[in-house]
């Protein structure tokens, strides 16, 4: 899995990172000696004012490279850093916001946002201010009363919104956040989230986003101002063999460090290709038709 990197739109020269990942990776060994490679040898930094795309098909390790990055699981080999420290020891300020809504059904929509305040000793005045906010920026204001039970899908990942935000993390982290969610109500959320991105009205530094989707990835971080996508290598076990095909980003990225200008100049094609080809065949039409039964059905 390799990843190929777009300077910020601000054209200056590049922040330190938050995170960095040397040469990490996640295998698991097998009875025969052989091994289930989930991630492969991988260099990755995540910086201050961009939005860091993981693009790849389900079951590609995405979400193993986001719990390894975040401190919640350990690499096989390699080690990653926070702010030049191993995340090992050091104090890291990150938050995830969940494929399922992950809510809890007893408390309100006020004291899910208030959970992860009162877990790190916040006083109930400070920590309900700051939760009303949060929820206000996200537009929940006045449904913090409410249970889980009583929001729709888009109001309940909102919530999920605001609680990872609500601790102002340096990065968000955003696991699948669009996938439960109908094509409508996925579109006007991650709208208003690359809005509130934009207008500097998110708390947190960097946001990493792991997807399947094409159209969203390419969306996504062409607002944010940087495309920092990878198509992540496809890893096949036939008897005692593992066989390995490189992505797109992988052959961007070996291109470029070898100075294989012709091959790089192709892989760019085959994927802006590509994205396009999704974009007009697959996404726009079920978009239209998502909207036309919307329409009718309203």
């Amino acid at each position: 899995m390799q990843e190929a990197v777009i300077p910020n739109q601000t054209g200056t020269q590049a922040a330190e990172p938050i995170i960095r990942a040397e040469k990490i990776e996640k295998y698991y060994a097998q009875p025969s000696q052989n091994r289930i490679q989930v991630i492969s040898a991988t260099d990755l930094e995540i910086v201050p004012g961009e939005i860091l795309a993981l693009l790849g098909p389900s079951g590609s390790g995405k979400s193993t490279m986001l719990r390894i990055l975040t401190g919640l699981s350990t690499p096989t080999a390699g080690q990653v850093y926070w702010h030049q420290q191993p995340i090992a020891g050091a104090e890291i300020n990150v938050s995830i916001v969940f494929q399922s809504f992950a809510l809890f059904p007893w408390l309100t929509v006020l004291e899910n946002v208030e959970a992860p305040l009162q877990a790190r000793g916040v006083t109930p005045g400070a920590r309900r201010e700051r939760s009303m906010k949060m929820l206000d920026t996200v537009g929940l204001d006045g449904f913090e009363g409410a249970y889980p039970k009583e929001l729709s899908g888009g109001m309940k990942q909102r919530v999920g919104f605001a609680r990872a935000l609500v601790v102002e993390p340096e990065v968000l982290f955003m696991d699948e956040p669009f996938s439960a969610l109908d094509v409508l109500t996925a579109e006007n959320l991650r709208s208003e989230l690359l809005e509130l991105w934009a207008n500097k009205a998110m708390p947190t530094k960097a946001v990493f986003l792991v997807t399947h989707n094409i159209e969203i990835t390419g969306m996504v971080t062409a607002s944010g101002g940087a495309w920092n996508a990878s198509v992540m290598a496809e890893y096949s076990h036939v008897k005692d063999r593992t066989l390995e095909t490189i992505g797109l980003g992988a052959q961007i990225d070996a291109a470029t460090d070898s100075g294989r200008f012709p091959i790089l100049l192709l892989a760019t094609i085959l994927i802006s290709l590509m994205v396009v080809t999704m974009n007009r065949l697959v996404w726009r039409r079920l978009y239209r038709l998502a909207e036309t039964r919307y329409k009718l059905e309203g």
